[in-house]
């Protein structure tokens, strides 16, 4: 006998969250719901209890499996890549904000009227492309927003116009290195059903590098991904490439 998490498939709407807050990598999403890979994963403390939005976890005790520390490791090694073994701090912890939206998928962008002050639209944290885990629940099935980290200060309208309805990912061309900002985007187009690209960048020369990063790695993934590019001056104003 001893406590183990249980799930109530009634209650649970599949956000995913339970899977990023459980450190042995117990928890996977099965035909939209969230389900236990096996009771020998789960150390039955409830780190997960405290993301769920809808009560559908609680611990029970019941007769079951033993906890096996080394067995759940190598399970989430070989399910989510040596980068989910790493630790996990609150910057690098995938947190969903907000529920994906009701959109298509486009090959360009639907703007909205710029100026306006609103919410924040942000869908997934963390921003940074170093920081982000391919495996974060909010990258299923996801429009993403490349973006320079400059972009945003340049671009009073940023929010409305690009980050909502896109996973939002930045980074920048002069002080990423290269390699590792390709190879990480290229793991999260393999890893998820992307569904198109926008690229946000500066007029700068060296911002302007963002464009071909992106398709570097669309091309190392192998996947077909549409994107489409905009260049942000330093006066605010937007051109489309």
């Amino acid at each position: 006998m001893r406590k183990i998490i249980k799930i109530d498939q009634s209650l649970c709407n599949g956000c995913g969250e339970c899977i990023t807050a459980c450190a042995e990598g117990a928890i996977e999403l099965k035909d939209g719901k969230a389900r236990v890979v096996s009771d020998s994963f789960c150390d039955g403390l409830g780190a997960c209890l405290a993301v769920c939005r809808e009560g559908a976890l609680t611990i029970e005790e019941r007769e079951t499996l033993q906890f096996d520390e080394k067995a759940a490791k190598e399970h989430k090694h070989h399910a989510r890549g040596a980068d989910a073994v790493a630790d996990v701090t609150p910057c690098t912890l995938p947190i969903t904000l907000k529920q994906y939206p009701k959109t298509p998928a486009s090959h360009g962008h639907e703007m909205t009227k710029s100026g306006v002050a609103g919410e924040n639209e942000l869908i997934g944290w963390p921003i940074q492309m170093r920081l982000v885990r391919p495996w974060a629940p909010y990258l299923k099935g996801a429009r993403l927003l490349v973006a320079g980290d400059c972009t945003a200060f340049a671009y009073p309208a940023i929010q409305q116009d690009f980050i909502k309805g896109r996973v939002a990912l930045v980074g920048c061309p002069k002080l990423d290195d290269a390699a590792p900002f390709v190879d990480k985007l290229s793991e999260i187009l393999k890893a998820n059903e992307i569904r198109d690209i926008a690229v946000l960048h500066m007029t700068v020369p060296c911002c302007a590098q963002l464009q071909g990063l992106v398709a570097e790695a669309v091309l190392q993934s192998g996947k077909d991904v549409p994107q489409k590019s905009y260049v942000v001056g330093i006066d605010g104003k937007l051109n489309q490439e």
